[in-house]
This record gives structure tokens, sequence and C-alpha cells, in this order.
């Protein structure tokens, strides 16, 4: 197929859709070597960036960049600096980016910025803005735009997000200005963010954007776009930021539209972002340093927000290992600062399940901790887990064991542990486990020891209460009521 493709493109016969199939036919990667070998240095592709028909060059440029070929980058460049037809032009230059643009970015630099003082014709706007995108891709590969964040003693208004539950917690650790609550988190004026990001008990850092003119869902996404332009969003990134714009951004929207309109939606928004701000803000959804958020609150309004990703966060380092089951770090931080009045400094912790490690990390993050055991069935777990807890800086002992098959010289001040889910597992196997897990948790417990579970299976834990008078409920905190998570401290007898 590929011989007789390539056959036809050099007789002159079909040569447009021999292009195209032949483009087609090379993501496979045995006939992408075959046409290699077939075309050598691709020249006679590159002839054809002078045919008559624009179609046959723009389907000749996109080969030549398919295959990779760097023998005809001055060939497409060119070709991109004659062309006339501005539908091709965006097709040339992705070529360009795929072979080896180095030799030419100082033209395509100049061409850039020509491109950005340019007033399109309302029937050139798309092909300009996709010339221009190309164009920001290839200078982007040859250019540092990276930004450095240089925010960090700078009055600013964040909103650290947290769920339904115990904001106050992570509200008490802010020393701030104007602190207030909602369902999601925790709205604060802050001076010094390096303090700030030292908090483990919020999920995301998010800077609310002060956006005057009311949008809601019915707004169009052309006037979203406007309203967050007139906002304070490029001048927050100008203030944060040792270096200047462009920024690279997307754009999320997260109301009751479905996933294909919100997409829709938030692709125009952006677009008209990229056009009001001159190409300051351009959307990369795939390499991007800011993230633009818009959440819909009561009646459809959208509040925006901006989170930056250039903002160093190193709380959670140590967790570069995660199953499906994992608990995110930021919740766990959260249990053990409500669990911290019933810890035990230097005390012997064990956690029967602990799969990655988070619970444990976390849980001598808060107190110092004496002897340390994680126990897990799962192999690919206890693996994760010694990675983790060893770039944590924390010395643990890590057993690949059934918890109810493990044994131990001496007892455990604190057993903390984010109980399995129940899965497939029918009510009765649930039931069992929890009857088997306070029986086995009993032999490895001191007087006096506590136990620090969290579950949406609170009912199972109340019964095993009921059947075991030797544990007392300490404490109990309803963390996600919606989803029935608990976290139970409990008390063994003296």
């Amino acid at each position: 197929m590929v011989s007789q493709l390539i056959q036809n493109i050099l007789k002159g016969m079909d040569v447009r859709q021999s292009l195209s199939s032949l483009k087609a036919a090379i993501k496979e990667e045995e006939n992408y070597k075959k046409a290699k070998e077939l075309l050598g240095d691709a020249k006679a592709v590159a002839d054809l960036l002078d045919d008559s028909d624009p179609k046959v060059r723009k389907n000749a440029a996109a080969l030549l960049g398919d295959l990779k070929a760097k023998e005809q980058a001055d060939a497409l460049y060119h070709a991109y600096k004659k062309e006339g037809q501005m539908f091709v032009r965006s097709i040339y230059l992705k070529a360009l980016a795929k072979t080896d643009a180095s030799p030419y970015i100082p033209m395509l630099k100049e061409q850039y910025d020509a491109l950005i003082q340019y007033k399109p014709k309302e029937e050139e706007k798309k092909h300009v803005s996709e010339e221009l995108r190309a164009l920001e891709q290839i200078l982007r590969q040859q250019e540092n735009t990276s930004h450095t964040f240089s925010g960090w003693n700078k009055k600013l208004l964040i909103f650290l997000t947290t769920g339904p539950a115990f904001q106050e917690v992570t509200g008490k650790q802010l020393s701030g200005e104007k602190i207030s609550y909602n369902s999601l988190g925790v709205r604060a004026v802050v001076d010094n963010l390096r303090d700030v990001v030292k908090i483990r008990t919020f999920r995301e850092l998010l800077f609310p954007l002060a956006i005057k003119e009311e949008i809601t869902t019915d707004s169009k996404p052309q006037e979203t776009g406007a309203a967050l332009i007139s906002s304070n969003l490029l001048a927050l990134l100008e203030k944060c930021h040792k270096e200047p714009g462009p920024f690279y951004f997307r754009l999320e929207v997260r109301c009751g539209m479905d996933l294909k309109e919100r997409s829709l939606y938030a692709k125009k928004a952006a677009h008209t972002l990229e056009e009001l701000s001159g190409r300051k803000l351009v959307n990369s959804t795939d390499d991007y340093e800011f993230e633009v958020r818009l959440l819909a609150g009561k009646e459809g309004k959208l509040h925006g927000f901006l989170k930056m990703n250039t903002i160093p966060m190193e709380r959670f380092f140590y967790r570069v290992h995660i199953i499906s089951a994992s608990i995110h770090p930021s919740l766990a931080a959260l249990l053990m600062e409500l669990s911290a009045p019933y810890l035990k400094e230097r005390g012997n912790v064990l956690d029967p399940c602990c799969g990655v490690g988070t619970m444990l990390v976390e849980r001598c993050k808060k107190i110092p901790a004496g002897e340390v055991y994680g126990v897990d069935i799962y192999g690919e777990a206890i693996a994760g887990a010694k990675e983790n807890i060893k770039l944590a800086g924390i010395s643990a002992n890590l057993i690949k064991r059934d918890y109810f098959e493990f044994q131990h010289k001496y007892l455990f001040d604190e057993i903390i542990a984010n109980l399995p889910m129940r899965g497939k597992k029918t009510k009765e196997e649930q039931d069992m486990f929890y009857r088997d897990f306070f029986k086995k948790s009993k032999e490895h417990l001191v007087k006096g020891g506590i136990m620090v579970l969290y579950c949406n299976e609170n009912a199972f834990v109340k019964k095993q209460l009921r059947l075991h008078p030797e544990f007392h409920l300490v404490k109990e905190f309803e963390i996600r009521p919606k989803d029935g998570f608990t976290l139970s401290i409990i008390r063994a007898g003296e």
C-alpha cells in the first residue's frame, strides 16, 4: 500500500489524495519505516510545496512534518514565507516544529509580533489564530517561557479548598486577615504565602478573581471571556511573577452542562481571553502553568478562581506512589490534626492496612512517633510505601502480610487505619472483617491505647464497640456526612 501511494505521488497521479492516504498510513510504525526508506530525504514531497493546488501544498507540508524530514526544514520555511492561502500557513509551521525550526527563530519571532498587531477581518480570524498558535508552539520549543513565582510577601486574597467539613481546622492555622468560611473551604487575605503552603490540611490553593460584571451559565462564552479579562486576572499574574507574559493557561468550567457543552464553552471563552489580552494570555490545554476555573454557584452565577502551578508545593513531595485506594494526603493530614489531642508523643504506631504509607507519614509529621509499623496484604502497596516513607525521612518497618496473620513481640500505643471499603464484599463479609479487626487489634494495643479509624461503615464500628466493652468511643467526627465517612477515636480499657 505504502509503495503504491508513493509511486502515485512520484508519477503525479491523484497526488492530493495519495498524500493524505500516505499520511494516515504512516501512523503505523512499519509503514512509517517503509515510507522513510522509499522517500529518502523526502525531496520529492518537498517539491510539491510549489504545486498550484493549495490543498496539495497543505497535504505535502503535513506529510513532511509527520515524516520528521529535517532535510526539508528550509523548504518548509520558505514555502511558509511565500504562502498566500491563510488556511495553509499554520500547517507549514506545525510541520516545521516537527523538523528543525531553530535557524528561523528570529524571523518567526518577528512574524509573530507582526501578527499580534494585525487586525484580521472576520473571515480571517480563525486562520490567523491557528497561525499564531503554531508560531507559539515553535517559540515555546526554543525559548524558556516558564514563570517564576515572586508573590511570597505580597498581600493576596486566597482561597483554600478543604471540603464541606472542618474548614476551621485549616482556618486556625492561618495568620491572615478577613478569614471566612463556606462549604468549599477558607477565604483569607494573607501577606506571607510561604507560611500558607506549609499548611497540610487544605487540598488546593486558589486565588479568587474580582469579576466586575456578573456572569452566569446563561452568559455567552464571549461575555465570560470579556468579564475575565476585565477582572484582576492578568494583573494578578503580572504582580506575582518575575517574567512577563505570555501566560499559558487552561480554562475549566464546572457547572451543570454536559462535558461536550462545557468543553466548547471553555474553548470559546478562552479564545476571547487570548484575543482581548493581546495574547498575553494563551490557551494551552496540554502544557500550561495556570488554571482559570469557573464554578457555578446559586442560580448559575459563575465565580472565577486562578490556580498558579508556578507556586512550589512541597507538602506532599514524598508521595510518588499511589494505588486506587490511596487516601489524599490533605485528608490524612486533617484526620491526624483532629486526632492530635489523643496521640502519644514517641508512641509506637501500627497501621494494619497502610497502603502506600500516607496515613503513617502524616501521623509522624504531626507528632513524633517511636517505632512505626505498616502492614498491608498487597505487595504493590508495600513497595510504594517503602519509597514514599523513605522520601518523607521517616523510619518505619513495612511488612507485606495479612493483618490477621501479623505477630509482634510488643504492644502498640496507637493503631491508625484508613479501613478498606466494602467493594464487592457482602454485608456479612464486611461484618466479619470488622469483627476480626477489633479482635486482632485487641491483641496489639496497650491498655489505654488509641485506635484512630477512618471508614464509611460506622454502623459496623458501633456494633463492635457494643460487643467489645473493653473499647470505648472517645470522639467521633463526621468527615464526609453525605458519603458516610467518619473518624472514630477509640480507647482501649485501662
